[in-house]
């Protein structure tokens, strides 16, 4: 007897319910023919970019003691990124779902850019109150870039889902209805 684990000879394994498409063809439609999409292929890499630099002059600092002034602005800059990529994204989102945040295909990473957004505010809250002192400062940003480390992770990985939803709607549009050969 098999145990309830193994799949008997002869028989198909049991499927595993498919995780439903990133989005249905009319959501795929809008995105593809809204301008905030390209706005968001854009300011996704470049704040990506600012993200780099910045980490590099803050552990530079934390390091050496040098370039406070440059890792606080760089700091500065990448939060005016995020917000910038916050506002234009919200904009997306009512365009491709029809509600400016927290559309069931994007609500984890909604949620978790809300913590990314709390604690880059945080950052210029304390620099321009003198909350912290220039050491705290760096630490708070560097605890605000690993949040956003993870965040930027949970959109590659839908952007990748988005993507291996396209190759098998295109796979199965090649393929035909099924018993029919793919014309």
């Amino acid at each position: 007897m098999a145990s309830p684990r193994q799949t008997p000879i002869g028989t198909a394994p049991p499927s595993r319910s498919a995780r439903p498409p990133l989005y249905t063809p009319a959501e795929r439609a809008r995105r593809d023919a809204s301008v905030w999409t390209l706005v968001q292929g854009i300011l996704a890499p470049v704040q990506f970019l600012i993200f780099l630099v910045s980490l590099g002059l803050v552990l530079r600092y934390l390091a050496t003691g040098d370039g406070l002034a440059w890792a606080s602005a760089s700091v500065l800059v990448k939060t005016l990124a995020l917000y910038a990529i916050m506002i234009t994204g919200c904009i997306w989102e009512k365009v491709v779902f029809g509600r400016y945040l927290f559309a069931p295909a994007f609500y984890w990473e909604d949620v978790f850019s809300m913590l990314v957004l709390a604690l880059h505010t945080a950052y210029l809250v304390a620099w321009w109150g003198g909350l912290l002192d220039a050491r705290g400062q760096m630490l708070l940003a560097l605890a605000v870039y690993a949040c956003y480390a993870i965040n930027a992770t949970q959109f590659l990985l839908k952007l990748r889902a988005a993507r291996l939803d396209h190759t098998r709607e295109v796979a199965s549009a090649r393929r035909g209805p099924v018993g029919e050969p793919a014309l």
